[in-house]
């Protein structure tokens, strides 16, 4: 987990899929930017999005709704490092892990991932 520069609030690493990358890559290129930890992902746990949660962009007026996938991994090297957008980053014991300050949207997905039984949520 990292604790986020920008809201102090607890996350799963993430972040956008760049141009000529798959969802795969891009999962384990933010993984290693904010914690520099190197994964193998192995699972899908699940795609999330919200309806009501539209952004718009005042600089094109572009309007988008955005979604999220959630994989989960195992590291396979590196060390731990923080980055310009994690302040903190730290191994969580599963019993705590819902206890931390995190938005809502982060909450779900760390729920999904506590019951996860082997098949993705879908939304």
């Amino acid at each position: 987990m990292i604790r986020r520069t920008d809201n102090d609030q607890w996350a799963i690493p993430g972040g956008a899929q760049e141009v000529g990358e798959t969802p795969l890559q891009a999962a384990q290129r933010e993984v290693h930017e904010e914690t520099g930890i190197t994964c193998e992902i192995t699972a899908l746990m699940g795609i999330f999005s919200n309806p009501r949660n539209v952004v718009e962009f005042t600089s094109d007026g572009e309007t988008r709704q955005e979604f999220s996938i959630l994989f989960a991994g195992r590291p396979v090297a590196g060390e731990v490092a923080t980055s310009p957008e994690s302040r903190q980053v730290a191994w969580q014991e599963r019993k705590t892990l819902t206890e931390l300050p995190m938005t809502p949207a982060q909450r779900r997905r760390i729920r999904h991932f506590l019951d996860f039984d082997g098949t993705p949520y879908l939304e």
